[in-house]
């Protein structure tokens, strides 16, 4: 029961029954001075005051629209006073601005369903584990961080000064996923004009959003297969299917690229990827040149499956896949004799034991060979170019940094990718 003893009540309302929101507090509106909230809220409260008795309510109606000049007002002007939020007044509401500026001995807030709730139950899908961000007057950058982690859903409240559900949509498309996730907007959630769109290209979009909706992004289990669309390298990252426990967690393409660039890739031979992740250098290895063969080391649980679904859907097919810490899979000789000696290597993920996998490496390597190392750390690069720059014919050490456009509003941001420097060793 709300307490009478409290100046301010804040009632969050599910609009798709407001009538039965506005009967729950007869009472307390009967005994209100004022009644306040977005003028949406108010219209459809005039409308239900039309049916009650004469006098049933004496006192004001206040627009929260302008939020600056409603706080000064109820500052000004204490009066018991009813807040009409819709859904959860403290999730993104006017909860916020309110406990800045009162004492909690004046606040009572009874919350609603949110809007992203009620979409989720439009469509019948569970929210538990979907996350949520915020563009109204952000910047995108948060965005770009949280589409990237790969979450099963993701709800975003749009800024519609900045293009609202086209702005999502752009910055989706900056960052390589809109085959990634379903691009779903809700407009007027529980109005009679409510409006539900699924988007699946720019040609879709409204001329006439409104300007109260919001987007959710629902990851797309099984992404269709475009194997034969794919160029020969330079494959967008969102092609690959990546770990859920280390979402984002793998070599960009335009790192991939620069490193399949460094092995000097011959038509025929023996490749090992040691920490492949995904398996993405690899793999692109093979459509380079298909008769190369492949091996794939990673010590994560479940990247053995992982590579497997990203060479299917790559059309290519790795000689062996190792799922182990790799210096016990050099130690104990799991490679079989006739994918030995290598002719190139790409050493990522090794860590702290780096060092210790390329001396376990160099007992291996017996013809030409080439090294790839990329690396994040100075620190490393310097530990490592000491260790091999006595066993190899040489050394090169270069550093890369990308950037991609981002998509702000009508402009465009460039957001850096982490820096990733190159050790490359010839053997012989």
């Amino acid at each position: 029961m709300p307490n009478e003893s409290k100046k301010i009540h804040v009632v969050g309302i599910d609009t798709s029954c407001v009538e039965s929101y506005f009967e729950a507090k007869e009472k307390q509106i009967s005994q209100a001075e004022r009644i306040a909230g977005p003028q949406r809220i108010l219209n459809s409260f005039e409308i239900w005051l039309k049916t009650k008795k004469v006098n049933f309510f004496n006192g004001e109606f206040i627009s929260t629209d302008n939020l600056k000049g409603f706080i000064n007002l109820l500052k000004k002007e204490e009066k018991n006073t009813i807040i009409f939020s819709g859904g959860d007044p403290l999730w993104f509401g006017i909860g916020r601005l309110l406990i800045q500026n009162f004492p909690l001995s004046k606040l009572y807030f009874e919350p609603a369903a949110t809007s992203f709730q009620i979409a989720f139950s439009r469509l019948g899908k569970p929210w538990q584990d979907s996350q949520w961000i915020s563009l109204h007057g952000r910047d995108p950058l948060p965005f770009e961080k949280a589409i990237k982690k790969l979450p099963s859903s993701l709800v975003v409240l749009t800024d519609p000064k900045r293009g609202g559900a086209l702005e999502v949509y752009e910055l989706v498309n900056s960052v390589g996923l809109e085959k990634k996730y379903e691009f779903w907007i809700f407009e007027r959630l529980g109005y009679q004009n409510e409006r539900i769109l699924k988007i699946d290209s720019i040609h879709d979009f409204p001329v006439d959003i409104d300007p109260l909706h919001l987007v959710i992004l629902f990851k797309i289990v099984k992404p269709i297969d475009h194997s034969e669309e794919l160029p020969l390298f330079g494959i967008n990252d969102s092609v690959f299917l990546q770990n859920p426990d280390c979402p984002g967690l793998m070599t960009k393409k335009e790192v991939r690229v620069q490193l399949l660039s460094e092995l000097n890739l011959p038509k025929e031979g023996i490749i090992w990827d040691i920490g492949s992740g995904v398996g993405s250098i690899g793999l692109e290895a093979l459509r380079i040149a298909p008769n190369l063969k492949l091996v794939s080391i990673d010590k994560r649980i479940g990247s053995k499956n992982i590579i497997e679904e990203n060479a299917r859907r790559l059309k290519v097919k790795p000689s062996l896949i190792i799922e182990d810490e790799a210096l016990n899979v050099l130690k104990t000789n799991q490679i079989t004799k006739n994918l030995l000696p290598p002719n190139r290597i790409i050493l990522g993920g090794g860590g702290s034991n780096s060092h210790l996998i390329i001396q376990e490496l160099i007992k291996t390597i017996d013809s030409k060979c080439i090294l790839v190392i990329p690396l994040i750390s100075l620190k490393s690069l310097s530990k490592l170019e000491s260790l091999l720059k006595p066993k190899v014919r040489k050394l090169s050490i270069s550093q890369h940094q990308s950037y991609r456009g981002l998509n702000i509003g009508n402009d465009i941001r460039l957001s850096p990718l982490n820096p990733v420097f190159i050790l490359k060793g010839e053997f012989k």
